[in-house]
């Protein structure tokens, strides 16, 4: 069994958060610039046996896409043009950002540790991926 691998895409930076092998943990694993997003995802997805890919996919309170997803979709038709044997799954992050901020509160952050918006990324990728996680079970 593959690891199942998160995607908080952002127009500057993109937040990446995987599983362990068996399925049972998301675990944060980088954030990095959205320029360099295919290329890593080419040096990682297949020696790191990646079987799912999750990519956050943001909706308005009443379930309508947001603006965001003028520059997901495009990124979303390349990786399935670049990574056909790679399913990807777009999947609702309503509020995974704001639940990264409250996470990183609870953890007892400090602040100016919580204003790296490259944490930030992260935590809201490993939260997407938890979220995928609990909605599979």
């Amino acid at each position: 069994m593959g690891r199942i691998l998160a995607i908080d895409y952002g127009q500057k930076r993109t937040g990446l958060a995987v599983t362990d092998p068996l399925r049972i943990t998301a675990n944060p694993l980088i954030t990095i610039e959205t320029k360099d997003l295919i290329q890593w995802l080419t040096d990682y997805l297949h020696p790191n046996q990646v079987d799912l890919v999750i990519i956050g996919h943001p909706t308005r309170l009443d379930g309508t896409d947001s603006d965001s997803m003028k520059y997901i979709t495009p990124f979303m038709n390349r990786f399935r043009r670049l990574f056909p044997d790679t399913p990807l799954v777009p999947f609702d992050e309503r509020f995974t950002s704001t639940l990264a901020h409250r996470a990183m509160i609870d953890g007892g952050m400090k602040k100016k540790q919580r204003q790296d918006k490259a944490v930030v990324d992260k935590i809201a990728a490993t939260i997407l991926l938890e979220d995928y996680l609990n909605y599979k079970q």
